[in-house]
C-alpha cells in the first residue's frame, strides 16, 4: 500500500525495493549498518516516503537554492524574507567570511549581490552557534567592508560613500539558540541600528533570524496553519511532516517540482547514502564540539562560583582572625586587671 507521499511522488521506492537495493551490494551494506540504527531509520524514511526530506540536508538544499542554476527560486525566497522584490544579480564567494572550524555546523552559505548593489548573506544553521548576534555582527562588517574595498578600487576617485549598499545577514536555524524560545510565538527578527533620539542615518548593517523549529512549533502544535509563500517556504526548508508536505504542495503546486528533485535524487541511493553518511560525520563531530563548549562553560561558570566563595571565604577568615585578636587584647587586658586587683587586694590585707 502506498504511504501518502507515494500517491503524490510515484518515484519513491518502497522500503522493500530501497533495502533490496542495499542488500545486493556489499559496499552499500557495509555502509548502511555502520550507521547507528536511528540513523538507518531516518535514511529509510526519507527514501520511502514514510517522512518527507527536510532541505535541512547539505547535499539537498545545495541542489534546490542554488543561485546559479535556479535564480528565479532565491530571488523569490530572498523577496519573502526581506519584504521586498529583490533579485540576484552576482554570486560572491563567501571564502574569508567563515571561520574554518565553524563551517561544520552550516548546511547552506550563500553570497549575492542583489541588482541593485546590496549584498545578502543567506545561511541555513542544524545547530546554532553561541553567540549569534556577536558572530553575524563579525561576517556583516567582513562583507561591508569587502563591498568598500572592492567599489573602491573600481571607483577609484570617483568613489562617493553613497556607491557603499546595504548589507544583509538572514541566518535560518534548524535548532535555534536558547534565547530565541523566550520568544515562542515569533520566529522573524529583524534587527538593525538605529539612534536613541529618532535621527535617522542608514547604517547600512541588517539581519533577520529565523528560528525554523519555533515556526514549525506553531504548525504542529498551535493548529496554525501555512497563510502564504512565507510560510510555505519555511515549511518547504524545515519539515519533514507529511502532512505538511501535502497542504504545501496542494496550496502551491509549484513547490511539487522541487520535492519531485529531490526524490529524483534520493533514487540514486549509492551517491545519497555516500552524502547521508558524510553528513552523519558532520553531526557526530558537531556534537562533540557543542558539547565541549557547553562543558567549558559550564566549566568557567563553576569556576566564577567557586572563586567567589573562596572571596567570601577569605573575607570571613579575615574577619574571624580580626575578631579573634579582639578577643585575645581583650583576654590580656582582663588579665591585667586581675592581677592589679589581686594586688590592691593584698594591700589591703596588710592595712
Amino acid at each position: 500500500m502506498k504511504n501518502m507521499l507515494q500517491q503524490y511522488f510515484p518515484m519513491i521506492r518502497t522500503k522493500e525495493e530501497l533495502m533490496s537495493e542495499i542488500k545486493k551490494s556489499s559496499v552499500l551494506s557495509r555502509e548502511f549498518y555502520s550507521w547507528k540504527p536511528e540513523a538507518r531509520k531516518e535514511f529509510i524514511d526519507f527514501c520511502t516516503g514514510a517522512k518527507g526530506v527536510k532541505m535541512m540536508y547539505d547535499f539537498i538544499s545545495k541542489e534546490i537554492l542554488n543561485p546559479e542554476v535556479v535564480p528565479e527560486r532565491v530571488d523569490e525566497l530572498l523577496s519573502l524574507l526581506l519584504g521586498q522584490e529583490v533579485h540576484v544579480k552576482d554570486v560572491l564567494p563567501n571564502d574569508g567570511t567563515r571561520i574554518a572550524d565553524e563551517s561544520a555546523l552550516v548546511i547552506m552559505d550563500i553570497v549575492v549581490e542583489l541588482q541593485d548593489k546590496s549584498i545578502v548573506n543567506l545561511e541555513v544553521q542544524k545547530i546554532g552557534y553561541k553567540f549569534p548576534g556577536a558572530r553575524s555582527a563579525c561576517y556583516s562588517a567582513d562583507l561591508l567592508m569587502r563591498q568598500y574595498k572592492k567599489v573602491r578600487s573600481k571607483r577609484k576617485k570617483k568613489f562617493n560613500y553613497n556607491d557603499i549598499k546595504d548589507v544583509y545577514t538572514i541566518v535560518l536555524f534548524e535548532q535555534s539558540p536558547g534565547a530565541f524560545h523566550e520568544f515562542p510565538d515569533d520566529y522573524l527578527h529583524q534587527f538593525h541600528q538605529c539612534s536613541n533620539t529618532g535621527l535617522k542615518l542608514n547604517l547600512l548593517q541588517k539581519y533577520l533570524f529565523v528560528p525554523l523549529d519555533i515556526f514549525l512549533d506553531s504548525l504542529q502544535y498551535k493548529d496554525i496553519k501555512i497563510q502564504n509563500r512565507l510560510d510555505a517556504w519555511l515549511a518547504f526548508l524545515g519539515s519533514d511532516d507529511p502532512e505538511i508536505i501535502i497542504d504545501i504542495i496542494e496550496r502551491y503546486p509549484d513547490f511539487k517540482e522541487m520535492y519531485q528533485q529531490v526524490y529524483d535524487i534520493c533514487r540514486n541511493i549509492e551517491e545519497v547514502m555516500g552524502m547521508f553518511s558524510k553528513e552523519l560525520l558532520e553531526m557526530d563531530r558537531n556534537t562533540v564540539e557543542l558539547m565541549i563548549d557547553e562543558m567549558q562553560d559550564e566549566i568557567k561558570q563553576q569556576k566564577e562560583v567557586i572563586e567567589e566563595k573562596d572571596t567570601i571565604i577569605q573575607k570571613n577568615e579575615a574577619e574571624l582572625k580580626e575578631k579573634d585578636e579582639a578577643l585575645q587584647q581583650k583576654d590580656s587586658e582582663l588579665q591585667e586587671m586581675q592581677q592589679k586587683m589581686k594586688e590592691l587586694q593584698e594591700q589591703l590585707e596588710q592595712l
